[in-house]
Formats: C-alpha cells, structure tokens, sequence
C-alpha cells in the first residue's frame, strides 16, 4: 500500500515545550538569560509511527534600565539657623532586570520655587549622602550607624528600593521662612564589580541583536531630568524656622518721698519700675531668653524686685506691659539679668524691676 500525500496533513502535534523559567518579578526576566523553546512533532505514516522531528530556538533577553528616586514624605524638612546635620529624605528604587551601580549627586536647586511651595532663597552647606543601614540603628532615620556614600550606591539588586539621606548644615542668621531646594538624582552604572563604581551606560541604538541589549525605561523627574535617559531625581527642601525677636523697654514711676503712690514724680527718692518686653514674631518657640539690663549710675537697685515671665497687652513696641510675673532672676551691681524658658511664637514676655532715683 502506498501512502497518499495528503496523510501528512492529519498529522498530531504531541506538544510544544520550554524550558522552565525563574517566576517572573516587578523587574522582569534577569538581562542576559537565554530563553529555549523547543517544538515537537509525531507523526504516522500508513498507521506506524515515524520519527519525532523537532526544532528549537532561543534568544538572549535584552536589559532594562529603570529606577525611580522619591522624597519620602510630603512636607518641608524644619530647620533653625545654625543646624548642622539637617536630613532630607529619600529612597532610590531598582527596578531594572539586572543589580546595577548608581552615580548619585545631591545639588542644590538655585531659586525658584521649592519642591513644597516656597521660593528658594539659599544654600545649605557641607552636604552629604548617607544609605539607610538596616542591620544596626534605626531602620528608616539617620543615625550614626548609616554608611557615608562616595558619590554611588554599590550593587544594588533588582527589585530592592534603599533609603537614602542628604545631609547638610544650615547657615546662621537666616531669617524665618527662609528655604534651600535640594536635588537627588540618580543615574544607572554597570554593576558587577563590588566595591568600584561602574561605567557608564549607553542605551542600544538600531535594530535589535542576538546579544544583551540595553533600553532606557526611566520616567521623567524633576526639572531637567528627561523620560528614558537612564537617571532619575526628586526634589525636597529645608525651611526655616525660627524665633524672630522684638524688644521694648518701657518705665513708669511708682512713689516718691513727697507724694507718695499719687501723681508721684520722678525726684530723687522716686521709685521707678522698668519693663522689658520680648515679643517672639517668628514661627518657632524662643529658648533660654536671657535678659540683661544695666542699671544706670543714678539708680539703685531695689533687692528682690525682679519678676520674669510677666504679660504685655497689645504688640511690641506700641503695647502695654501689664508688670507682673514671677519673682526671679539676679543682680551682680551693675546688671539685672533673667532668663525666660521658653517664648511661643506669636508671644511676649517680660522682665519688670525697681529702682530708685539717687
């Protein structure tokens, strides 16, 4: 009997296999794997099985470079004048399909507005990037026992998100409000080699190759930071704030010897009380307010006078010291001198005493 050609066509296709694969993550297949896929035929002829034909192929999956760096947190970083080691936040993320190094630089944006709304108006100093340490410490907060960076994260794998932190000092006398924008960017480098930053990556231009290609798959970030150009940033900022202080000093006479306590006059002998008033009209509380007041040559200290921590109705200067408080302070000839614990933004205190006119 002789087969007819068209035998073939009712041929059975046993199955079509591949190799089994790694379950897939958020960053894909590893770059470099080689996937195999292999096609199998059986077939009859004249009802006896024949010879199983098959075919394979595989190819090389291509690179993806991708990551993602993010303020963590929604507010401004408070800060006070004179701060040294002040920390933004932030978390690099790598969500390539291969561990990579990553370049980082910390700037300093140069006006304009901040990532939270106000206008940047200086520049902090000394700054510096930190990685998060999560064995020891405090996982999440700066602390000594974070690992000080030399310009790149070192083979960070896939699918691994880090804290980082830029720190730096804030210079003094800055007013209240005032604010430095901070950028961190990142940018992907070979990894492979622990320990030393690697080389620079180029994306793959043309049509696509039998070996390891490389694709750019990064959003866009901040200002400057273009969609699929292999880095990425974020931006955050310090504002100040700060006590911002007013003072007024006022007196009023008490007694004299001929008058007594009614339409007293300021004659030798008379009895004057004087006020110091501290207005506090910036956004954070004052601490440690000394107070010091020399007292003039023709006055003499009355012993025990001094009350601190007193009220003042109405607004620094045109107000009204209430002279009151509570019995505190010293006096070491010539000088009275307090210290008010703490003033409150949007507050005022005081510091009364009496003398008497020589």
């Amino acid at each position: 009997m002789t087969s007819k050609l068209n035998t073939v066509g009712i041929i059975g296709l046993a199955a079509i296999t591949s190799l089994a694969a790694t379950p897939a993550l958020a960053a894909g297949t590893t770059a470099g794997t080689t996937i195999t896929n292999t096609a199998t035929v059986d077939y009859q002829v004249g009802g006896v099985a024949q010879g199983q034909q098959s075919a394979s192929n595989n190819f090389t999956v291509d690179r993806k470079i991708n990551l993602l760096v993010e303020e963590v947190g929604t507010v401004t970083t408070n800060v006070v004048p004179g701060q040294t080691n002040a920390v933004t936040t932030f978390q690099l993320t790598n969500s390539s399909n291969e561990t990579l190094d990553f370049a980082l630089v910390a700037s300093q944006i140069v006006g304009g507005t901040a990532a939270h709304g106000g206008t940047d108006t200086f520049n902090a100093t000394n700054v510096r990037i930190y990685r998060d340490n999560t064995v020891t410490g405090t996982v999440g907060s700066w602390d000594v026992g974070d690992t000080l960076l030399t310009g790149f994260v070192d083979e960070l794998v896939v699918d691994t998100a880090i804290r980082l932190f830029v720190v730096a000092d804030i210079p003094a006398g800055l007013a209240n409000n005032a604010v430095a924008g901070v950028t961190l960017r990142a940018t992907a480098r070979e990894g492979g080699t622990a320990g030393t930053q690697g080389a620079a990556i180029t994306e793959t231009t043309g049509a696509n190759t039998a070996g390891k290609d490389t694709v750019f798959a990064d959003i866009a970030g901040v200002t400057g930071d273009a969609a699929r150009d292999g880095s990425h940033s974020d931006n955050d900022d310090y504002t100040v704030q700060t006590a911002t202080l007013a003072v007024a000093k006022s007196s009023r006479v008490i007694s004299d010897p001929f008058n007594g306590t009614t339409n007293p006059k300021l004659i030798p002998g008379a009895v004057v009380e004087y006020c110091i008033a501290v207005a506090n009209t910036g956004a954070a509380a004052a601490s440690s307010v000394v107070i010091n007041d020399a007292v003039p040559g023709q006055l003499t200290y009355i012993p025990s006078s001094i009350l601190l921590g007193g009220t003042y109705t109405g607004t620094v200067p045109s107000g009204t010291c209430d002279f009151n408080g509570t019995a505190g302070g010293s006096y070491t000839a010539p000088n009275v001198s307090g210290t008010i614990a703490s003033i409150a933004a949007g507050a005022t205190s005081t510091l009364v005493f009496r003398a008497t006119v020589n």
